[in-house]
This record gives structure tokens, C-alpha cells and sequence, in this order.
């Protein structure tokens, strides 16, 4: 059984494109239910949701508002199936991802992978980013291959997880998949990586425009500092190859960086206070060119 979950708020424009794409697999023998936990939305998203709940395959949740993470965890805590397929409300899927997956389904391989589709609003593709593909190896050596080939290694609808090694989001924070997902792949017994474009995540004018709110951009970057700390902090109790170990803090290091470009002026100023704390540059191990200008741009901060 596959648990497909869809955390949604407010999601009356685009829900049911996300359901019908899960409803119109091609065919397979694997068994799936999908889990739909509405946050507490306010517009028409129950109704349109109720609409469809005839169908045996899907469940429908409503709670008050608490955030993604928790509304994920939620989802979590209902699922009856081995594996978790996590799907954003306004995204969709290929009809060919549970054809694709049943094999290593089949293998109960821990963690399955794919690639995903940057496309727009009319379905037109924007970007098809490429990965690291391979057969079956141990998360560690999995993640060690994505290292540096993959900007989305964190990003949970890449993903088919069993649901044993499933770890809990950090209830009230921003960027709960940053916080999690390095490590469910490192605990990973078993995992491969697809040379398959299963996911379709959908670009709006939303998604590709900065967020104005003061208080929430901050508490997203307060988030996503203690996220680093904890990642930096566990990797160095677990049982992983030193290499493992560097290759982790630079991950992290480098997803701290990419927001940069984001922030203003004030925001940029506390973020980076926060980084010189936290003395980021000695993460970075000089391989290459790049990483040594990398290094010296760090110390500089």
C-alpha cells in the first residue's frame, strides 16, 4: 500500500487537478489511499474535496491551522501504507509514477527517488533539472552520489519513503524537509535513484514572488538556522564515513547560502551575523577552485 499525502490550504484552484493525477495512474497492481489533510483552509477547498470522497481510495481530514509541518506529520499518523509519496496541493504527478516505482516497490527498496518538472500554470515545462541516477545502494553511499549533482536532494516529493524510517517534522517551523530529509536518507538501508521525471512542480506567479511579510520571512530564516545547527550537530553522532560527514555540513552550508540572494537589506544583516556565529566557512573542505573561493568568500562575510 502507497500513502499519498496532500497537506492543503486553501487550495480551491488546484486540488482537484493534484487528486485526479494520483486517481488516473496507469496500471499497476500497487494499492494506494490518498490522505488529504486540510489546514484549516477558508475557502472552498472542503467542498470541492467532499465532492470526491465518494471514491473508497481517498480520506479527508480537516483540522485547525498549524502549519505544513505539523499538517504533515498529521498525515503521517493516518497513513496505512508501507510507503509515504508526499504531494504539494498545487503540484501534480506523472500517471506512470506507481508503474515506474512498483519494482523497487516490490524490492521494498527503503527509499526510491525521481526527478521532478518545473513547469507553469498551463502545464508548459519550464525546467527539467537532471540528477545522479543509480541502482540499488545504502542511503549513505546514495547521498554521497547526489552530493554536488543534485540541488533537491531535500525536497520530499522526490521521493517514495517507507514509512518505518519516516522521521517526525519539527512541529511550528519553516523548512521542515531541509530538517529531515538529509537524515531519513542517511538512515536509509536501501535506495535508488530513477532516471524518470515523476513530479510536476508547478510555478505561479505565488511561488516565484518574494514573500513581504516581515515577521514570517524572519521566523523562516530563525527556522532554518536551528535546522542547520541540529543537522551539523547529528551528523556528528552518526554512524557515517567522515567523508559522509563532510559532505553533509557542506550541503548544509550551501542550502544557508542560496537564500542569500533573497533577503533585503535587514534581513541579509541579521542572516549573516547568525552565520559568522556559527563560523560556516570551516565546513567547506577545499577540493576544488571553486570550493576555495567558496571558503575565502565565507571568511570574508
Amino acid at each position: 500500500m502507497i500513502s499519498f499525502i496532500i497537506p492543503t490550504y486553501n487550495a480551491e484552484k488546484t486540488i482537484q487537478n493534484t487528486i485526479n493525477s494520483i486517481l488516473k495512474q496507469s496500471e499497476t497492481s500497487l494499492e494506494y489511499e490518498i490522505i488529504i489533510v486540510d489546514d484549516g483552509s477558508t475557502d472552498n477547498t472542503k467542498n470541492l474535496i467532499q465532492e470526491l470522497e465518494s471514491n473508497e481510495k481517498i480520506k479527508y481530514y480537516n483540522k485547525e491551522n498549524s502549519g505544513v509541518a505539523e499538517t504533515r506529520n498529521y498525515g503521517v499518523q493516518k497513513a496505512t501504507g508501507e510507503y509515504i509519496i508526499f504531494v504539494d496541493a498545487d503540484d501534480y504527478v506523472s500517471q506512470d509514477l506507481l508503474k515506474d516505482i512498483e519494482p523497487y516497490i516490490k524490492e521494498k527498496i527503503d527509499l526510491i527517488k525521481w526527478n521532478p518538472l518545473f513547469v507553469g500554470e498551463n502545464k508548459e515545462i519550464l525546467k527539467a533539472p537532471k540528477s545522479a541516477y543509480f541502482e540499488k545502494v545504502t542511503g549513505e553511499e546514495g547521498f554521497n552520489k547526489l552530493f554536488g549533482k543534485d540541488n533537491f536532494i531535500d525536497c520530499l516529493w522526490n521521493y517514495a519513503i517507507k514509512k518505518e524510517i519516516m522521521l517526525e517534522f519539527p512541529n511550528g517551523t519553516y523548512h521542515e524537509d531541509f530538517a529531515t530529509m538529509p537524515l531519513i536518507i542517511l538512515s536509509a538501508k536501501s535506495m535508488v535513484s530513477l532516471n524518470k521525471y515523476e513530479y510536476y512542480y508547478v510555478q505561479t506567479e505565488n511561488s516565484i514572488m518574494r514573500n513581504n511579510n516581515k515577521e514570517k520571512n524572519k521566523k523562516k530564516l530563525q527556522d532554518k538556522l536551528i535546522h542547520f545547527d541540529n543537522l551539523i550537530k547529528r551528523a556528528k553522532d552518526m554512524n557515517i564515513s567522515k567523508i559522509t560527514k563532510e559532505n553533509l555540513a557542506i550541503f548544509a552550508t550551501n542550502s544557508m547560502l542560496a537564500v542569500l540572494k533573497d533577503l533585503d537589506k535587514e534581513e541579509k544583516e541579521f542572516y549573516t551575523k547568525e552565520l559568522k556565529k556559527r563560523k560556516i566557512s570551516k565546513n567547506i573542505k577545499v577540493r576544488n577552485v571553486k570550493q576555495l573561493l567558496k571558503k575565502i568568500y565565507l571568511k570574508m562575510l
